[in-house]
């Protein structure tokens, strides 16, 4: 027989390989300053944490016994310790793991990880610049432990911490960094004056240290505003700032500020965000007027590149001049080499990129597929009657409970069940011609029959037909409008080993045919009980692609909505009236400077209303959201008017039900028991304790039982004993509600 293969590489061997191959690709393409220490095993933030010793005690003993497993744990949770929480990194859909903080954390350094990070580089013979989340972004990053009063301030913790940043930097100079990078991006949100007098006094103290590198102080996403000022103050070496988006306008600010005498500016002029190519000439005339406002100016991405994909040149299957127009994250290093190279040596020497450039942004602007004229006719002529219900939500509550007779405490799922092995298997033989059209529908009939068959002997109340047939909530319907461009290997971090593709909307949206009826009526036909229609909202269709940058948001996303609009309508023709349309990206896409909310969310839940305004009033509309922080747009959710709301829940210990109940939210909602980004199947007594805890806010005529979110990323195993224990939770707790009997 052939002798066996070799057995995989350990994983820090795996590590230190992509490491080095990206480091030398960096410095390859001209790169003259490395990042190091941003490579994470999950998330940089938990990397963090562990960094200044900020372990949950409940990890604690897992830490001690083995680091590593122990870090896996605090990320993923084991079925006996829960993990830490998750949300959303800002305004993307990157998510962190949120550091658990108190009046007794105790904070030790530990910086063998960025020492070392820096040690490869260095021994690779290039100039390594460390990269940490700083000081007063990972405080206002974190919340109180459990069993910590919600009132406690983790800032408050500054001055306990300060001096382990100052450990870790001493430890770093003494590995030989020259600079490190201090990443604090919670300052372009809105702050108090306490916290800009804590920025104020943290690189006050960090920068009269006499032990450490040279400081560059990052923030990116917005304008730093009024802590601007405060940092171009501060004893420190450098800044970087963000001058894309809405954050431009830190060219301004930076200018009123009288610039930055004697120190260095790393200017970010290469978008970090979007796929789209760099506008040269406007970003050189931007850091022309920069070479003015500090003593030294280099060009760089606005933020990280994990938020785009790897390369276009492994895309195939995109038109060749329309790849022309984008630029990952290869791509995006080489505009920085371009235009630190005309920035430096005068623009002559990159006169035949300028002029490739100037034609590749004017065939994008004259392109066919960014303009089409019906569409643009169809969402001028919207009114607002178009995105309003027929009827009040309590008429129609009245209509749906006598059209759907669900008990009390209702159960279902969000909406997928796992992809398995054989289900991606299917999906790669169809597009690689090993299986036929038949043979693949056959291959997803007899999982929906099996999806269905397992929610039924559950006692699951409003099923789902499980989406075996997609490969993701937003590809699978770009996929099937016009404007969308897929991709094929342009993947991006979501958390930890998740990955999901984002696709490129490029021009004007429609939607050619429906997209979801054939199988939503298919796993209808197979069961008496309801199931759900499923669909990805417009907010999250913008939110989880890389959008046009063309015209404003609102208006893409008023086609979005019409393009289904049209599939909610033939939904309910075909006898679906349970229809849920997703948003949990609603949150996420908030502006980050309250100055901008309120025109966001208007055209936000517009978005959803003239998505779903169309159906009869005895047909139920849910959305789901997951992830975020839910306090500052509850009343934008309830501007949505959806009938049913299904949230997370699980990890913050029902918290968003008792700010739906202090809103005087008066709809449904299921805020969710189950926790399905965790291997942890909670068994009965827990999620009855979640759900009771529920009850006390949110009374049960409104409460539905679900899980956090779908369950495409589970295994079976877990998925079944999960759900089963679920529903008993809810049989148990309806058993003794007055008319409540199961």
């Amino acid at each position: 027989p052939p002798p066996s293969p070799p057995p995989p590489p350990p994983l820090r061997t795996t590590a230190a390989g992509l490491r080095r191959d990206n480091w030398q690709q960096l410095a390859g393409a001209g790169v003259h300053e490395v990042p190091t220490g941003d490579f994470s095993y999950y998330d940089h933030v938990l990397d963090t944490s562990v960094m200044v010793g900020a372990i949950p005690a409940r990890h604690r003993a897992a830490v001690a016994a083995d680091p590593l497993d122990g870090y896996f744990a605090m990320a993923r949770g084991t079925q006996d310790v829960a993990p830490l929480e998750m949300t959303k990194w800002f305004d993307t859909n990157y998510h962190y793991l949120v550091p658990e903080l108190g009046p007794d954390t105790v904070f030790a350094a530990d910086s063998t990880q960025q020492v070392a990070q820096l040690t490869e580089a260095l021994g690779l013979g290039l100039a390594g610049r460390p990269v940490l989340v700083g000081p007063v972004s990972y405080l206002l990053l974190a919340k109180p432990a459990p069993g910590v009063p919600a009132g406690f301030d983790p800032l408050t913790l500054l001055d306990r911490l300060l001096p382990v940043y100052a450990e870790v930097l001493a430890d770093l100079r003494a590995a030989g960094a020259r600079w490190v990078q201090l990443d604090e991006p919670a300052l372009v949100q809105d702050r108090s004056p306490a916290v800009l007098n804590a920025a104020a006094r943290a690189y006050r103290d960090l920068g009269t240290l006499t032990d450490r590198p040279q400081l560059l102080v990052a923030s990116y996403f917005d304008r730093l505003g009024e802590a601007l000022p405060v940092l171009a103050k501060a004893p420190v070496e450098g800044l970087a700032l963000d001058f894309t988006g809405p954050a431009a306008g830190n060219l301004q600010d930076l200018a009123a500020v009288g610039g930055l005498p004697g120190k260095r500016l790393v200017a970010g002029v290469v978008n970090g965000r979007n796929v789209w190519i760099n506008h040269y000439e406007q970003s050189l005339a931007t850091l022309g007027t920069l070479l003015g406002l500090a003593e030294r100016v280099d060009v760089s991405s606005s933020c990280s590149l994990l938020h785009v994909p790897l390369d276009t040149g492994a895309e195939r299957d995109i038109d060749p001049q329309i790849v022309r127009w984008l630029a990952f994250a290869r791509q995006k290093t080489t505009e920085i080499v371009t235009l630190a190279r005309g920035l430096a040596r005068g623009t002559d020497t990159i006169a035949a990129e300028l002029a490739a450039n100037r034609a590749d942004l004017a065939s994008r602007a004259g392109s066919a597929l960014t303009r089409a004229p019906a569409v643009r006719a169809r969402a001028a002529a919207v009114t607002e009657a178009d995105g309003r219900r027929s009827r009040p939500y309590a008429e129609r509550s009245a209509a749906q409970r006598a059209h759907l007779r669900l008990p009390l405490l209702p159960t279902t799922t969000i909406g997928s069940f796992p992809q398995t092995a054989a289900l991606r298997t299917a999906r790669a033989d169809l597009r690689a011609g090993r299986l036929d059209a038949e043979g693949y529908e056959e291959r997803i009939s007899a999982e929906i029959r099996e999806v269905l068959a397992f929610q039924e002997k559950a006692g699951i109340d409003v099923l789902v037909h499980g989406e075996p047939e997609r490969n993701d909530m937003v590809q699978y319907f770009a996929e099937q409008l016009t404007g969308y461009l897929a991709t094929q290997h342009g993947w991006v971090q979501s958390y930890g080993t998740r990955y999901v593709r984002p696709p490129i909307l490029a021009g004007d949206i429609s939607r050619p045919e429906p997209m979801t009826v054939h199988w939503t009526r298919y796993a209808q036909s197979l069961t008496e009980r309801p199931v759900k229609g499923m669909l990805t909202g417009p907010v999250t269709m913008l939110a989880w692609s890389f959008v046009r940058d063309d015209q404003p948001l609102g208006d893409t996303a008023r086609q979005v909505a019409l393009a289904l609009r049209d599939e909610v309508n033939d939904l309910e023709a075909a006898g679906t009236s349970v229809i849920q349309v997703d948003e949990p990206a609603l949150r996420e896409t908030l502006p980050l400077r309250a100055a901008g909310h309120a025109a966001y969310l208007a055209w936000a839940t517009e978005a959803f209303r003239l998505t779903t305004g169309g159906v009869r009033p005895d047909t139920q509309i849910h959305t789901h959201m997951c992830y975020a922080e839910f306090g500052d747009i509850l009343r934008a959710i309830e501007d949505l008017d959806a009938d049913v709301i299904s949230l997370e829940a699980a990890r913050s210990h029902m918290q968003v039900a008792a700010e739906l109940a202090t809103a005087g939210y008066p709809r449904e909602v299921g805020p969710g028991v189950y926790d399905i980004h965790s291997p942890r199947v909670p068994d009965v007594a827990e999620a009855t304790a979640l759900l009771r805890k529920g009850l006390a806010a949110i009374p049960a005529e409104r409460l539905w039982v679900n899980p956090d979110c779908g369950l495409k990323t589970r295994g079976w195993p877990e998925v079944r004993a999960a759900l089963e224990n679920l529903v008993a939770a809810a049989r148990e707790i309806r058993g003794g509600l007055p008319g409540g009997a199961s």
